[in-house]
């Protein structure tokens, strides 16, 4: 996130920034958004078989939208190097990526939705136009800075609020911690995760580690306790 610390020191805000960008279309903007989740997670340029992998879509289709995206300056392209955004594509993949967030926790907070029912519903409401809606909305929830599955929500800056958080997997037997997110935002996961009461808040302790899978034996904070497999492990932040 080292490339908005540009946007900070300028003290401009996202929706006057949002506001110098060319218009985009509801696709492209998912292109961005998903070109930003890739280069975040990756620390690197996003690949085209990675962005077709989370647009559901082939190859051929991403070079065309990264042809459309280059030639409005919102991504930078080299083949068989990758893509990255420029600072104008920044602006706009993050001016979304703070409306689905802020979405979602209007949703759970607001509406009663769990937190498994809300992705879709937010990806439709991220590409209301509006920047008064989404200042309003904002102040309306107390300025939120995580939303409902533990992801920082940027600020009207474009600041965003980190904390120390690691994988489960990363403890050992006898640490104890707090869940604080989620890698993987599936319905199937989550909606596991509220079978085994490990929702947001809820303090485990890691008791055993089995070689043989890497699976774990933990205590929850009631005092219940499971076995969880290294797949579960890796994909729940837990904050020591």
């Amino acid at each position: 996130m080292a490339n908005w610390k540009i946007l900070v020191n300028q003290n401009i805000t996202l929706p006057t920034l949002f506001a110098r960008t060319m218009p985009t279309t509801q696709a492209e903007e998912n292109y961005l958004k998903a070109i930003f989740t890739i280069v975040e997670k990756e620390a690197g340029p996003a690949l085209t078989n990675a962005i077709a992998t989370v647009m559901q879509t082939s190859a051929a289709s991403v070079t065309d939208m990264l042809k459309r995206l280059s030639d409005k300056q919102l991504i930078t392209y080299e083949k068989y190097r990758g893509v990255q955004l420029t600072e104008a594509g920044n602006r706009v993949a993050t001016a979304l990526i703070r409306k689905h967030r802020l979405w979602e926790v209007f949703l759970v907070d607001k509406l009663g939705f769990a937190w498994d029912e809300v992705h879709v519903l937010a990806e439709q409401l991220e590409h209301v136009q509006g920047n008064d809606l989404v200042t309003r909305l904002d102040a309306f929830l107390g300025h939120p800075k995580f939303d409902p599955h533990g992801d920082p929500i940027p600020d009207a800056e474009g600041r965003w609020t980190f904390r120390k958080q690691a994988p489960l997997a990363t403890l050992q037997p006898g640490d104890r911690g707090v869940v604080t997110g989620v890698d993987d935002h599936s319905a199937a996961f989550l909606q596991y995760l509220d079978q085994l009461g490990l929702t947001l808040g809820a303090e485990i302790e890691l008791l055993e580690r089995f070689p043989y899978d890497q699976s774990v034996r933990v205590r929850t904070g009631d005092g219940r306790e499971l076995t969880l497999s290294d797949k579960v492990t890796h994909n729940l932040f837990v904050k020591t």
